[in-house]
């Protein structure tokens, strides 16, 4: 940890210095490639259809103009988080934006997800070639069967070959990026093929992330002894996970400081939960000028528990935030200062 961090978490860890008066933990933002996805998910918010007209979200690809626009107004940012809540691959620009960050030196990240169903054999090749730093795939299940139930319109067998092509071209490029994990979300009709989906990860070289269903009452799972004993996580829903742990599941909040989330379209949302409002138009009013409005820094200091909430404010709408407000929030927060020191550009 360098001094100067190390002073700032001193001072933040003893209370000497408040998390509202820091803008952003340095280095890193969420800037989405694309809100549009081919696939029809059924608890998902875009799969349903309801951020292409009814949410501030809307229905679009980022342009290449805007992210070179960004990185080059913004030295200081090195790594960027593409995925949200659409598919990046379906951005026809999206090998220029590769291109463009590895010229760069900014890290390329798609941890959010991906479903990596339709993508060029060009894109696929890039990935390797401009070194993207890591990649979340969503798979949920092992087989054809399973996993067309909820990712409705999706190819299991395609992504598979899609994932060998990118080792293809790793083993090409004598290249670890990017690094690969699947993601597998449990559901009642797939607990049974936990144990073969996590064999066929090793085999591809990908690490294995088992995932909670947020929405634990639809699709249900059906034996949660077995669920909670396979999937490594002890527990078989999210409502147990936050009970058990006194935590968030999926901590988006901590978001506001570590890496803001930016909408396509420059729409700052602060988080990825978010599509209720926005804190302004970064593109057009700047990452900084956003990010100190006073909005935002109301908005983080409601997550603090320093401030009510208050109706202008996305957050406000939140069930997460409803649930922060019952969690020692500040110390996840201090924790992820401390984490935001280590950064490597590949």
């Amino acid at each position: 940890m360098r001094i100067a961090h190390w002073i700032k978490y001193q001072l933040l860890k003893y209370r000497l210095l408040d998390f509202s008066r820091i803008t952003t933990f340095g280095w890193e933002v969420r800037l989405e490639g694309s809100s549009k996805c081919q696939l029809k998910c059924p608890l998902c918010l875009t799969g349903i259809g309801k951020h292409r007209n009814e949410t501030v979200v809307g229905w679009g690809h980022l342009k290449f103009a805007h992210f070179k626009q960004f990185v080059d107004s913004h030295p200081r940012i090195r790594a960027i988080e593409l995925s949200n809540y659409g598919e990046i691959f379906l951005n026809p620009e999206i090998k220029d934006i590769l291109e463009y960050a590895h010229q760069r030196g900014v890290t390329l990240t798609a941890g959010n997800g991906v479903n990596l169903n339709n993508i060029k054999e060009e894109v696929i090749e890039a990935l390797v070639k401009y070194r993207f730093g890591r990649m979340k795939v969503s798979i949920d299940g092992a087989s054809e069967e399973t996993y067309q139930i909820y990712r409705v319109g999706g190819s299991f067998e395609q992504v598979i070959r899609n994932i060998r092509r990118i080792n293809h071209y790793k083993q090409y490029y004598g290249s670890k990026y990017p690094k690969m994990k699947w993601q597998f979300i449990i559901f009642g009709h797939n607990e049974h093929e936990l144990p073969k989906a996590r064999q066929m990860a090793q085999e591809l070289g990908m690490t294995f992330k088992p995932k909670l269903n947020y929405k634990t009452k639809k699709y249900a799972v059906k034996d949660k002894d077995y669920v909670a004993q396979e999937s490594g996580l002890g527990v078989a829903t999210v409502e147990d996970y936050e009970k058990q742990r006194n935590h968030l599941y999926s901590p988006a909040c901590l978001q506001l400081w570590s890496s803001p989330q930016i909408n396509w379209d420059g729409k700052l949302l602060g988080c990825c939960v978010n599509f209720f409002g926005d804190f302004g138009n970064v593109f057009e009013q700047g990452l900084e000028q956003c990010l100190q409005s006073e909005r935002y820094q109301y908005a983080k200091q409601m997550v603090l528990g320093e401030k009510p909430a208050r109706d202008d404010i996305p957050c406000t709408r939140c069930k997460r935030y409803q649930r922060v407000k019952q969690m020692p929030f500040r110390e996840s927060l201090l924790q992820e200062f401390k984490k935001s020191n280590r950064h490597k550009i590949l």
